[in-house]
């Protein structure tokens, strides 16, 4: 059973399926609604003690009544609470999802008490960090407290995994302490300053990210699969093909899956190959919590 610490965040997750993008201007009605916790670090942390980590989630909420939620979600999840921060005269973090037919997705959010959580919070953690095996976060905190925690990640030798999501670019000396980065295609042009639809290959851009120090990258590309980075060459791993029907979390699940499979000592192929799987089954479930697999779901998992 690893243990793993994730870095932030916790965001309260509406979407609405609509036929089609709506236009500038109009008034779209949906189909379907759905309402609940999220937050990449909440979803992530939720998705690994599922399948059976030992996890602790610092993050921040706010004054308000999805605060009192977030506590009791994460308590039933088995999650550790003890660095969970409420922020007084702020609100919780909100995402608002437009989720298409196709199982494609836009979203709109504000993140709130996510963007106070600072240094201190996670330096209060560092004890937790010292003794456990992965250390992963995504983008959902300040940068400077992202770095602080990874700064330590590497200090005391947890495996640190950097899921650069929402995408932005990033210091080379927080790139140094990452030894797992997994950015999908378009997160992989931001992080290098570049355009999301740059046309510059994928492989050449993630030459130029181990060239600043990232040990792994690992490009999740949707359904053509995964593509795992390194030094000595490339690994193309292939998608589980399903019938999706919301893609929101499917990072997520994939991450947590990687960050289990990885402390549990496997290896990176094959964890890889059982993230895929974890995103896929995600995919097929409307909302994020209730997609997130369970070990026995996962097994059991047939397309």
């Amino acid at each position: 059973m690893p243990d793993i610490v994730v870095i932030g965040s916790y965001v309260v997750s509406l979407t609405v399926r609509v036929p089609r993008k709506p236009v500038i201007g109009e008034a779209l009605i949906g189909d379907l609604f759905d309402m609940g916790p999220g937050g990449k670090g909440t979803n992530q942390a939720i998705a690994a003690a599922r399948l059976g980590a030992r996890v602790n989630l610092v993050a921040c909420l706010g004054d308000d009544s999805f605060a009192g939620e977030a506590e009791q979600l994460l308590e039933c999840e088995g999650i550790a609470t003890e660095h969970i921060h409420r922020i007084r005269d702020v609100n919780t973090g909100v995402g608002m999802v437009t989720l298409l037919p196709s199982g494609d997705n836009m979203i709109v959010g504000h993140l709130g008490a996510n963007l106070l959580m600072r240094p201190h919070h996670v330096e209060a953690a560092e004890q937790l960090i010292a003794q456990c095996d992965v250390l992963m976060a995504p983008l959902e905190a300040p940068l400077e407290t992202v770095a602080r925690a990874f700064e330590l990640g590497r200090k005391h030798g947890a495996l640190t995994i950097l899921n650069p999501a929402p995408g932005q670019p990033l210091d080379p000396n927080i790139l140094a302490n990452v030894d797992l980065l997994t950015p999908n295609e378009s997160e992989t042009r931001i992080l290098l300053r570049l355009a999301p639809d740059d046309p510059t290959p994928t492989l050449d851009l993630t030459d130029r990210l181990l060239d600043l120090g990232v040990g792994t990258i690992i490009v999740t590309r949707g359904e053509k699969g995964a593509v795992i980075v390194t030094a000595a060459g490339t690994e193309e791993i292939p998608a589980v093909p399903v019938q999706a029907l919301d893609v929101t979390g499917a990072g997520d699940s994939f991450n947590a899956a990687m960050a289990v499979a990885l402390g549990r000592g496997e290896d990176i192929g094959s964890a890889v190959e059982r993230a895929n799987r974890a995103g896929a089954y995600t995919t097929t479930h409307l909302g994020v919590i209730d997609g997130l697999p369970t070990t026995a779901e996962l097994e059991t998992f047939t397309v």
